[in-house]
């Protein structure tokens, strides 16, 4: 395939030229009815803000340009199909799990998935079958999938119809991918991998196995995060086993009838810009990270980490493009230092936890912009170190699934406060964000260890949410 074609891209290019008159929505015509958001974004940018038609194709039913362009990304991928998403990673995760499960079927997975996939279970009716996901005891963070823990779940729920897989967590640890698929298709179970934060796995060098190399059957790629698209872009990438026609309308399900072009014209030119040129930028990604990890743990102040925590289970790789940082060396939370580099420094990272932060480097930034944030770590340790406190190892509570999603959350319900929620069922989500990852997901029983992460998480200063008391002090229960 010719990776230097941009198809959607080349449309609405030869669109412009035409200065075809429109009578159609978007009502702002061509940026000509708001001058105010023209002047914001820029002329090109809402000339091609548009609507489908024929030169165009349409994402629902595409048969041109778009249908060219998800061929060319299913070449890049190594995919035998591609689907263009615009409502984010979170509909590609979906469409996946709708279009594998129906009402009371059983998926396995691990603990610490996104929100997007327990909301998908309520969408579907379908029950989860958590893997424990271990808790390493310094960093704090929840690790992958054994694939011993794996086969022992399918050997109790030999009726499971996939098994889930996070490749990588956002903090860069990565299943053993390959087996666990290996061991799944051994069983007839479908297996789905969450790789939002894996784009890059598909073209650098060096890097962890992506899932649709492990022969995997669906995978949810969110282009936005580190392959250079605009927010809410993503792909949903399928392996011969799927029929792309009956994936296309689950998808319809869910995704907007209205696509952005924008969204797809950047899906179309970063698709374009990896594909031949991924190696070599992924390259320079990798050592800019592995130069901001050796510079950070010289200081001995933090401990940025990466493949040495590989033990051929738990931590079956590591993604070496995440740097991730303990920061409990300098006695601050990662929530602290987060923000000492926001509101002190004007840097602007990704995440930070109880113990760790997360500062995300992708195709965009140049060494200038390692080395400012190499030096406002340096100087936050010398300005506000404290002695380092041992932080309670709180792991991950362990779910105890009462109902499944969708029955807990239309059950009707109570509002308690969390302290005198013990041994009810939860509602709703709780879960601190970012990274996303439910604390209790509705029909699982309210524990005193989730009663005290969830303590702990607030007293450490990460947002809670989920609930609808924004203030979280108190839990919907199932009455």
């Amino acid at each position: 395939m010719n990776q230097t074609r941009a198809p959607i891209v080349e449309a609405l290019d030869a669109l412009r030229k035409a200065r075809v008159v429109p009578f159609d929505v978007p009502g702002h015509k061509r940026g000509k009815g708001n001058p105010e958001l023209t002047e914001f974004l820029g002329e090109r940018c809402l000339s091609v803000d548009v609507n489908s038609m024929r030169p165009l194709d349409n994402l629902g039913h595409p048969v041109s340009v778009i249908r060219e362009a998800e061929m060319l990304a299913a070449g890049a991928f190594g995919a035998a199909h591609a689907f263009f998403i615009v409502n984010g990673a979170t509909a590609a995760v979906q469409a996946m799990l709708l279009h594998s499960l129906r009402a009371g079927d059983t998926v396995i997975l691990p603990r610490n998935v996104h929100k997007s996939v327990i909301n998908a279970l309520i969408l579907s009716g379908a029950t989860p079958v958590y893997v424990d996901t271990p808790v390493h005891p310094s960093l704090h963070i929840a690790l992958g999938m054994r694939i011993e823990d794996v086969a022992a779940a399918i050997k109790l729920h030999p009726e499971a119809k996939a098994v889930f897989v996070n490749n990588p967590t956002y903090y860069g640890i990565c299943s053993d991918m390959a087996a666990i698929t290996r061991l799944a298709h051994e069983h007839n179970m479908l297996v789905l991998a969450d790789e939002a934060h894996g784009a890059h796995f598909y073209f650098g060098h060096n890097m962890p196995l992506s899932a649709m190399e492990a022969g995997a059957d669906m995978s949810a790629v969110s282009m936005h995060k580190s392959g250079g698209s605009l927010t809410q872009s993503s792909f949903l990438l399928c392996g011969e086993a799927i029929s792309p026609e009956a994936l296309r309308q689950t998808i319809n399900l869910t995704q907007t009838t209205s696509a952005s072009y924008l969204l797809l014209a950047s899906l179309d030119l970063s698709r374009k810009n990896l594909a031949l040129k991924g190696k070599a930028i992924f390259s320079h990604v990798r050592d800019m990270a592995n130069y901001a990890r050796e510079e950070i743990n010289k200081s001995g102040a933090y401990y940025a980490y990466s493949r040495e925590l590989a033990d051929g289970g738990a931590i079956y790789d590591f993604d070496v493009t995440k740097l991730s940082v303990a920061t409990g060396g300098v006695g601050l939370t990662g929530v602290e230092v987060y923000d000492l580099l926001r509101d002190e420094y004007d840097i602007q990272a990704e995440f930070g936890d109880t113990s760790n932060l997360l500062a995300y480097v992708s195709v965009g930034d140049r060494p200038r912009d390692i080395e400012r944030l190499v030096g406002a770590l340096a100087e936050i340790a010398r300005r506000f170190r404290r002695p380092p406190a041992e932080l309670p190892a709180y792991p991950m509570p362990k779910a105890n699934v009462i109902m499944s999603p969708r029955e807990a959350y239309y059950a009707a319900k109570e509002s308690l406060p969390i302290p005198q929620s013990r041994g009810r069922v939860s509602g709703e989500i709780v879960m601190a964000y970012p990274p996303g990852i439910p604390i209790l997901a509705p029909g699982e029983e309210i524990t005193d260890e989730a009663i005290a992460y969830i303590r702990f998480a607030k007293e450490r200063g990460c947002m809670l949410s989920g609930m609808r008391d924004f203030g979280a002090e108190c839990v919907r229960v199932v009455k």
